[in-house]
């Protein structure tokens, strides 16, 4: 199991630096707007994969290739905290506490409504 969720983490980490990309090449907004977009993908992501899981619609190896590898590599915390940090460091406290509060509701948001539609 430990090689599907290695597998899994490589390919979520690969897809996550890809789509951050695509998405800061196309914005110049101060706003940590490719990590926020990832994150609330991923735990939608993560609660429709949670919920077939739990209601065994999914095979074991399916999630821990894509449930525990994928979403766990391709959200990421640490640079969530990084990004907040250098908000702060550059006196932009006020787009930091918006950026933590919407990352935090949304992806809890985001997560229950991927457990709900399935």
């Amino acid at each position: 199991m430990i090689w599907l969720v290695g597998l899994g983490g490589s390919l979520g980490a690969a897809f996550r630096f890809w789509v951050s990309q695509i998405i800061n090449n196309r914005s110049s907004s101060p706003f940590p707007l490719a990590t926020w977009i990832v994150n609330i993908t991923g735990s939608f992501i993560l609660g429709v994969l949670a919920n077939l899981h739990m209601d065994h619609l999914i095979h074991e190896y399916v999630w821990f290739l894509f449930g525990i590898g994928f979403c766990g590599a391709f959200t990421t915390f640490s640079t969530f905290g990084y990004e907040i940090t250098t908000l702060i460091h550059q006196k932009k406290t006020k787009l930091a506490i918006i950026y933590v509060s919407s990352s935090i509701v949304l992806g809890i948001c985001s997560a229950f409504i991927g457990l709900m539609i399935v």
